[in-house]
């Protein structure tokens, strides 16, 4: 069964309708599969996420060394550079960036062959495009409410709290 991705339309005019991207929320898909690397980046992109694609874990490691991302999802069994591999190197240059590994192995078998080494969630593929957009938005969530956890309070360099060198 060959399942057709149709973006949402205005249906005024028919046009597809165009959702204004969150500029936080970029994401690297990495997918040696063609077809699957397409439709994965389209039905990202008319979700409102800026999107770039990589051939494979080596075309993302360079994408990553050139621009920032807030997730990446990736597959595994990929040439040059494996999505293990490329998480491995993630985490040697200490860069903290979420993953998803869409993979057609089982997660059990990620986890037992590799120990600590774990994406943020695992899709099993095939997969449908509500799962991928629900594991996305689940993981930027997760990510976002992390980050505000740790960022100081908004007014933490205001004139009058610096000039508070008298106390």
């Amino acid at each position: 069964m060959t399942t057709q991705f149709i973006p949402q339309s205005d249906e005024a005019t028919g046009a597809p309708v165009h959702r204004e991207p969150n500029p936080r929320q970029r994401i690297l898909v990495v997918e040696d599969d063609p077809a699957i690397r397409r439709i994965n980046t389209e039905v990202l992109i008319y979700s409102g996420y800026h999107v770039d694609a990589a051939e494979d874990g080596q075309a993302a490691w360079e994408a990553l060394q050139l621009n920032n991302y807030d997730l990446m999802v990736t597959d595994n069994d990929m040439p040059r550079l494996t999505g293990v591999k490329l998480i491995q190197k993630l985490q040697a240059a200490r860069m903290a960036l979420p993953v998803i590994m869409a993979t057609g192995g089982a997660p059990d078998e990620l986890s037992t062959r590799y120990g600590s080494l774990q994406p943020a969630m695992v899709l099993i593929k095939p997969y449908t495009f509500d799962e991928l957009l629900d594991a996305v938005k689940a993981i930027l969530s997760a990510s976002h409410q992390e980050q505000a956890e740790t960022a100081p309070p908004p007014n933490w360099s205001t004139p009058a709290l610096m000039n508070r060198s008298n106390l």
